[in-house]
């Protein structure tokens, strides 16, 4: 089974990392890293490179195409190669799927249209306009696309496809194994929980 993980400059590393970890734990498990070109990709902080090890154009029958978020829409819906890379690969795959914003690079390519599907609440508006379902649910399937909400909800994505791939036993010993046992500080993590004061400044934030 193969596991595609896109990547592209200015791509959120957590939205890559999180599924990388629990889904590249399957057994039996091959986890490429794909981009355009290999070689170091810059995250969306400019300071962490990942290594993109095969191209778009070598990967071209992925089991899993997984694709990360990043601050930038345009990075996502403006992509040509990504774009059509996922357009490429979608028909044979067994699950195509998204963390954050990069839901927004799977409905640009078509793949979503009249799907229910998540994305970064601050992007929900724009995942409308480009013709799919938005649902404020952590993780959400339709059919074999699977988006999770923003950043570390590809955690969560990784382990539910993980039970829905080999079973619940296998998916609880990746979870036990990377001691996933989230225990915030702050009940803030979602713009209906977070105080105010907080979602107003992402807010601004977002516009500026």
């Amino acid at each position: 089974m193969q596991i595609a993980i896109a990547l592209y400059e200015n791509f959120t590393a957590l939205d890559a990392v999180g599924p990388y970890e629990t889904l590249g734990n399957l057994p039996g498990a091959e986890t490429v890293l794909v981009a355009e070109r290999t070689g170091p990709v810059r995250n969306d902080r400019g300071g962490l490179s990942v290594v993109a090890t095969r191209t778009f154009a070598e990967v071209t029958r992925p089991d899993v195409v997984v694709v990360p978020g990043g601050p930038d829409p345009v990075n996502q819906t403006g992509n040509k190669a990504l774009l059509d890379w996922l357009r490429a690969v979608d028909p044979t795959t067994t699950w195509t799927t998204s963390v954050c914003t990069g839901s927004l690079a799977l409905a640009a390519a078509g793949l979503l249209t009249g799907r229910r599907a998540t994305t970064h609440w601050l992007a929900m508006d724009t995942l409308e306009s480009l013709g799919a379902r938005p649902t404020g649910e952590r993780v959400v399937f339709d059919g074999k696309y699977v988006t999770a909400a923003g950043v570390s909800s590809g955690i969560d994505m990784g382990l539910t496809l993980a039970g829905r791939l080999q079973g619940d036993m296998v998916a609880q010993v990746i979870q036990l194994m990377t001691e996933y046992d989230p225990q915030p500080p702050y009940d803030a993590g979602s713009p209906d929980k977070a105080p105010a004061e907080v979602v107003a400044f992402c807010r601004s934030e977002l516009q500026t």
